[in-house]
């Protein structure tokens, strides 16, 4: 059986129509859903872009052991598992932190394949030329790398790098999507295949044709495109400004499932669904907004609060279609990042025992589980808590449960904060003061599961005893 995985970077769970969003318009991957299973409480594992494709690749959590870096050649990943058991495989991306010649995500595949010029990647200098757009450096993300550079920031830098743009298909999502369908009709027959398609798109710089954004613009802001959050205060923008950037991420979502529907209806045009393995997920999400946060983390010179990872950065999209499995389920139960990997090995039947390099580590365990009892509607699941969080060093976990949600570190001083997500989705009251049971139950939980998957006492002890204060 084939598998193809398709990723969309910082595309929110709420903004799909398929799961309850009104005003977008994702017709594509609300279609797909149809004939896929729906994961409706499925959290990142670890946070963000490189630590979660770790996760992803290696079924195993990253975040209590390292943070961004380099994928180790120690570990067995999807491509080096599946390659050895005979598929041939194909990365196909416009995420550039894959393809940079340091981080090493191209390991293992038989081709790898990258559209270049996303965030600050320059493949072609235009010395002569000025940016399509000077975005002011008020408004967008400080990036002390080209804070002194002749373009200040990294959505400048964006609109000199890809200059010549001049319709919708000179976009990224755009290109990578028809790369991808092209791959399909080349390699169609030669199976089983592995293709994984990562589109950086909903990730900012957001640069969608204007004509989209003014679908979701109402607000009669006539100034600069707000193409960039600034990972700060969203109480930086004035509300004109606020409704514009909020377009722009509503129009850049609007397209990716767009252009995912072109590469999904290349699969059905070729029969594949019938052998194949489909799956549509992201990586984390994104604050317009919510919690006055436009961004997904604090680098912003002016803000000194924590930023824990909320419901909107934390609550991720996945869609899995697979032969005799019934499409238009929905599932309720916890899933995580790290669950996807043995999902496929599972429903392709390879196992742990194929023949992996002389330097691999075959004896290391997967910390996630197959999704195959949910796909078939069983109610046996072993997970009753999601653990997400960037590397512990750096911050506190977010602990899931079926009501609760427990903040190890909160915005106000990294004070732990509770939200019951029965009577507050949108995590606006703290009520830690007021369940202390429920907090230590999910501190403890928090303390379990970081000693169960062995996390280093150097880094498991700046959580304390249980992951935060203690509550008598």
């Amino acid at each position: 059986m084939n598998i193809i995985v398709l990723v969309s970077d910082t595309f929110r769970y709420d903004y799909l129509g398929c799961n309850g969003n009104a005003w977008i318009g994702t017709a594509a991957l609300d279609r797909f859903a149809e004939r896929a299973v729906c994961f409706d409480r499925h959290y990142l594992s670890s946070f963000p872009t490189i630590p979660n494709r770790t996760d992803l690749f290696t079924g195993r959590y990253s975040f209590p052991f390292h943070g961004w870096k380099p994928l180790d050649a120690g570990i067995p990943v999807l491509s080096t598992i599946f390659g050895a058991a005979g598929y041939q495989s194909q990365l196909i991306c416009d995420t550039p932190h894959l393809m940079k010649g340091v981080h090493h995500f191209d390991r293992g595949f038989d081709g790898a394949y990258w559209i270049r010029g996303q965030e600050g990647d320059k493949p072609l200098l235009k010395g002569n030329l000025p940016p399509r757009m000077e975005v002011d450096g008020a408004k967008t993300r400080v990036d002390p790398h080209l804070a002194q550079s002749r373009f200040g920031n990294l959505a400048t830098l964006h609109s000199w790098t890809n200059r010549d743009w001049a319709w919708e298909e000179d976009r990224f999502c755009v290109r990578t999507a028809q790369t991808a369908s092209r791959w399909l009709e080349e390699n169609r027959g030669c199976e089983p295949f592995l293709l994984w398609v990562d589109f950086f798109d909903a990730h900012e710089p957001w640069d969608p044709p204007e004509h989209l954004v003014g679908r979701y613009d109402a607000s009669g802001y006539d100034g600069p495109p707000m193409i960039h959050p600034n990972y700060g205060p969203a109480t930086a923008y004035t509300k004109e400004e606020l409704a514009n950037l909020q377009a722009h991420y509503a129009a850049e979502i609007y397209l990716v499932n767009k252009w995912i529907g072109y590469v999904l209806d290349k699969i059905e045009e070729l029969g594949l669904f019938d052998n194949s393995v489909v799956v549509f997920t992201s990586d984390h999400g994104m604050f317009v907004g919510e919690h006055n946060r436009t961004g997904k983390s604090n680098i912003h010179p002016e803000d000194d609060r924590v930023w824990p990872l909320y419901e909107e950065i934390s609550h991720i999209p996945l869609l899995i279609a697979a032969p005799e499995i019934a499409g238009g389920q929905r599932v309720s139960a916890l899933t995580q990042s790290v669950d996807l990997l043995p999902t496929l090995m599972a429903l392709t039947g390879v196992g742990f025992d194929v023949e992996l390099s002389r330097n691999e580590k075959s004896d290391l365990a997967m910390h996630g589980h197959s999704l195959v009892p949910l796909l078939s509607g069983s109610a046996a699941w072993p997970r009753q808590y999601a653990f997400s969080s960037t590397f512990i060093r750096n911050g506190g976990p977010t602990v899931t449960d079926e009501r609760w949600t427990y903040l190890a570190y909160g915005e106000h001083g990294g004070a732990p904060e509770l939200y019951d997500m029965q009577t507050d989705p949108q995590q606006q009251t703290n009520v830690i003061d007021a369940q202390p049971e429920e907090t230590r139950r999910m501190q403890q939980a928090l303390a379990d599961f970081l000693d169960a998957v062995e996390t280093p006492e150097e880094n498991r002890a700046l959580l304390g005893p249980v992951g935060g204060p203690d509550y008598n």
